[in-house]
């Protein structure tokens, strides 16, 4: 493997790199948060400067492509007939990345993708000064086969392709490249003139003869009675997936991890061997302190890229066009400063298509986006097993956003062993426009365990509506052996308006060593309506779930460290509409002093300070 020493010094540095960002004090303290949450506006609000210089990619040999139909994958469980470029067609890549190169030499400006259909089949990086903008008609189809997307790395892993230096669900690894990607850089921005102008990554066309596309990869579902939602396109068992053993994993981490005691080596692999499949082997290499550089993916494995990722940037726009169809999750910043996307059209059904995932990221506006998606519409993040050199996602403003299909609406976690703090959401619509057959599962969600760890709070919403209600059955998730929470009982997959769920997907994690911590969140003037289904009149299942640390999940040495439960958590005149389970219109586990000031369930008000 030929690594660029260059960029391996880059990965060297990036834990003293968290530190040398310049930035305003936040006052934890202050009087009223929501002053607080203006003054992050006001912060990342102001605009960034590029030189005025245009730089088109047809001066660059780019030429558009023609178009033929395609049967595709469009969700998790529907196909369609869609457009996709013609065989042969020419390939945009190296014309937009001279175009990029030319403007960065120059001092900045902007890259131009004029209207017309584009093929790319490669990545698009931007570097520091430079504005990729499409114009209004423009449509780029990335290519649809990942073999393109390990072919242009800075780091040479062989067998494995040109591999980008990435992060996938919160661990570091090499990997194919983003479709977008930026690493290092400052003052970028991806802009569209409307959503007539199209980034499309073509997640669920097919590229083989089997059929197999994107999305397939993503294997098994794991979530009981889920809606909508219950397959994976084209995948049946036996295929390859990230939750596949595979072959091309290490037998033993003894081999690559030789100073792990045997006691941490069994932790960490857990019984069987289900942690050789790719989606469990990176955090089992990260749990076991294995380098950023031995941790090859790519070609004859199966992580998805993310659609666009920049990491360890700053000062960062993201505005003005659609995304769709994208092999993964849709952005992905990570360890960035001063980042504000707005005015965004985040539309995929696929498997884990988050609209938005800022991990590890100060100083964040997300402003008058819309978000129809396969997974949820925003995931803050923060690290996950031994990935937190980052530091928390804190000072992040949501607000004017429309979420309709997905997961959770406003989503914290379920990666989040970094923290999360300082976290407002304002002035949303819950829209949840395909309620019928793909409903949103719940609007206010926030999803750790004893793996994932870390903290949450000073986590603030207020004035959202949720005119079509969420869910209206119980989604759940299985439980550990000997847990208190029997399987199929709690409805924390969906079902919902809040969800707080610090027991997610325990059966998924090996390692069960990080009691998360959880306080300070305040709720207010969340006003829910009813729809009519199977016979049903209702907003949701349960109006309110909160499920605390379950102490019963820890695996690790003994003392086990203190398992708190959530605290301190306000919901104030608010109007859930009605549940489909009006006897138990809340569930609670391992929570203390939850207060419900007039609060309306069903018609009844409740004025109460609750624990269990």
């Amino acid at each position: 493997m030929t690594i660029n020493t260059q960029r391996r010094n880059l990965m060297k540095a990036l834990p003293a790199a968290s530190m040398s960002f310049s930035l305003p004090a936040v006052a934890a303290t202050a009087p009223d948060p929501w002053l607080q949450a203006q003054a992050i506006v006001d912060y990342v609000s102001r605009p960034l400067h590029f030189r005025k210089q245009d730089f088109n990619i047809t001066a660059y040999g780019a030429r558009p492509c023609k178009l033929t139909k395609v049967t595709a994958w469009i969700s998790h469980e529907d196909q369609d007939s869609l457009n996709t470029p013609a065989p042969g067609s020419p390939d945009c890549y190296a014309a937009i990345k001279a175009a990029i190169d030319a403007c960065h030499k120059a001092g900045g400006g902007r890259v131009m993708i004029p209207a017309g259909d584009w093929y790319c089949a490669g990545p698009i990086v931007l570097l520091s000064n430079v504005n990729v903008h499409l114009a209004k008609g423009a449509h780029v189809y990335f290519s649809h086969n990942p073999a393109d997307f390990a072919k242009y790395g800075d780091i040479d892993c062989g067998k494995n392709g040109r591999l980008t230096i990435s992060r996938w669900q919160s661990n570091d690894c090499l990997n194919y490249s983003p479709m977008i990607y930026a690493y290092g850089q400052d003052n970028i921005a991806l802009t569209g003139d409307d959503w007539t102008a199209i980034l499309d990554g073509q997640g669920g066309v097919p590229f083989n003869d089997a059929g197999d596309c994107w999305w397939t990869w993503k294997g098994k579902q794991k979530t009981i009675n889920s809606i909508g939602q219950g397959t994976t396109p084209n995948f049946k068992a036996g295929k390859m997936s990230e939750n596949t053993e595979n072959p091309n994993n290490a037998t033993s981490l003894a081999s690559v991890a030789p100073a792990l005691t045997e006691e941490e080596r069994l932790l960490i692999q857990g019984e069987g061997n289900k942690w050789r499949a790719d989606a469990q082997y990176l955090p089992a290499l990260s749990e076991a302190g294995v380098p950023l550089s031995k941790r090859i993916f790519g070609a004859g494995h199966y992580l998805r890229a993310p659609m666009i990722q920049f990491i360890s940037c700053t000062n960062v726009l993201l505005q003005g066009y659609k995304v769709q169809n994208t092999p993964f999750w849709q952005h992905h910043p990570v360890h960035c400063r001063n980042i504000v996307i707005r005015n965004v059209y985040a539309h995929s059904h696929g498997p884990n298509s988050d609209g938005f995932d800022p991990e590890a990221c100060d100083h964040v506006l997300v402003d008058g986006c819309t978000f129809d998606t396969g997974d949820d519409c925003i995931a803050i993040k923060a690290g996950k097993d031994q990935d937190t050199q980052y530091g928390p996602s804190q000072n992040i403003v949501i607000q004017n956003c429309i979420m309709h299909s997905g997961h959770g609406g406003v989503t914290l976690g379920s990666e989040m062993a970094g923290g999360i703090q300082n976290v407002f959401a304002q002035k949303l619509v819950f829209e949840n426009a395909n309620w019928k057959t793909n409903p949103l599962n719940t609007a206010i969600r926030m999803k750790t365990n004893m793996n994932r760890g870390g903290y949450l709070r000073n986590f603030y919403v207020r004035d959202c509506t949720v005119p079509n209600g969420v869910q209206i059955s119980p989604s759940f998730y299985a439980s550990l052996p000997g847990s208190p929470i029997q399987s199929k009982t709690v409805a924390t997959a969906a079902g919902a308006i809040v969800t707080f769920d610090c027991d997610y997907t325990p059966i998924s994690d090996n390692v069960r060593i990080r009691p998360p911590v959880v306080s300070n969140i305040h709720i207010s003037n969340i006003k829910a309506g009813n729809v009519t289904k199977d016979g049903k009149t209702a907003s949701c299942f349960q109006a309110i779930v909160i499920l605390g640390p379950v102490a019963s999940d820890y695996n690790g040495p003994q003392p086990m460290p203190p398992v708190f439960p959530v605290t301190d958590v306000t919901i104030a005149d608010c109007d859930f509409g009605t549940p489909v389970n009006t006897e138990a219109p809340w569930y609670l586990y391992n929570v203390k002093g939850l207060t419900l000031k007039n609060v309306t369930i069903g018609g009844k008000v409740h004025n109460t300070t609750l624990s269990a």
